[in-house]
């Protein structure tokens, strides 16, 4: 048992004076950051989707 109270108290002190946590402002534009590149994926793959949907529509009108 003193083990993992050993430990639980290891994990508390790296959390608390080892890691080097961002401030507000850091964490603020690093979303930012996120939420637009997240964004611009989101419309590009859009738009591939949409490419390969109307190039397949037109294979397929060919065959009829």
């Amino acid at each position: 048992m003193s083990r993992i109270t050993q430990i639980w108290k290891d994990t508390a002190d790296e959390l608390i004076n080892k890691v080097t946590w961002p401030t507000w402002e850091e964490l603020r534009s690093s979303t930012i950051i996120v939420i637009v590149a997240s964004i611009l994926f989101a419309l590009a793959i859009s738009l591939i989707d949409q490419a390969f949907g109307f190039i397949i529509d037109i294979l397929y009108s060919l065959l009829k």
